[in-house]
């Protein structure tokens, strides 16, 4: 359940990239399914992305191997450390190999009888649509001499989903907070880290008084 809550956390966010952020999202429940097919759809792209950066890396690390080996006498000081080497490389490919075949879990969750990570994906969304201008006010109120309009638009929706888990959804804000955390170190750079770490530090507090 847990990994369904954080993939549906991840839908949800890459779904509100879609959409044109003018402070005030206005959609139907249509237009929100057709952005979780297209939110689906960028996450399998974006794993099949990352998985053949994996595959590059890891041939030219076996070529590398390969190619010390000829260069290098059986007996060198070296032969331990590529022997472990090697046992890696396979073990990371065994993981990526794993990986290729179950790429298209989400997209099986969704179309089998298990909507759930639909239906949360799509009640995450509502909620931000709906109430957009007053998740944004209460946010701004722990900026802490910043606003969220200035923050880049992948830090801002991360937080709204922050908000939105902790007002809407009762998830406790330890695990609000680890969640948004999470999107953070996967789509956000090391500033926009630092300050969403401070500002869900500050609503911490505030939801814990």
């Amino acid at each position: 359940m847990n990994s369904n809550r954080s993939l549906s956390r991840e839908l949800s966010l890459i779904s509100l990239g879609i959409i044109k952020d003018k402070g005030d999202f206005k959609l139907n429940q249509f237009q929100i399914e057709e952005l979780f097919e297209a939110a689906l759809d960028s996450l399998i792209n974006h794993c099949r992305d990352e998985l053949d950066k994996c595959e590059a890396d890891l041939e030219n690390a076996s070529q590398y191997i390969l190619d010390s080996e000829l260069k290098e006498d059986a007996n060198s000081s070296f032969s331990n450390e590529r022997d472990e080497l090697k046992k890696a490389l396979q073990k990371i490919e065994l993981v990526m190999n794993t990986l290729a075949v179950i790429l298209d879990f989400p997209k099986l969750v969704v179309s089998s009888n298990q909507i759930d990570i639909r239906e949360d994906v799509n009640e995450r969304i509502l909620h931000i649509t709906k109430n957009i201008k007053i998740i944004d006010a209460e946010i701004d109120e722990v900026m802490d001499g910043w606003r969220l309009k200035r923050l880049p638009r992948i830090d801002r929706d991360i937080l709204r989903l922050a908000y939105v888990d902790i007002n809407f959804l009762n998830t406790p804000v330890a695990v609000a907070c680890d969640e948004a955390v999470n999107l953070a170190n996967k789509y956000s750079d090391t500033q926009g880290r630092k300050m969403i770490n401070g500002v869900l530090r500050r609503l911490q507090k505030v939801n814990l008084q």
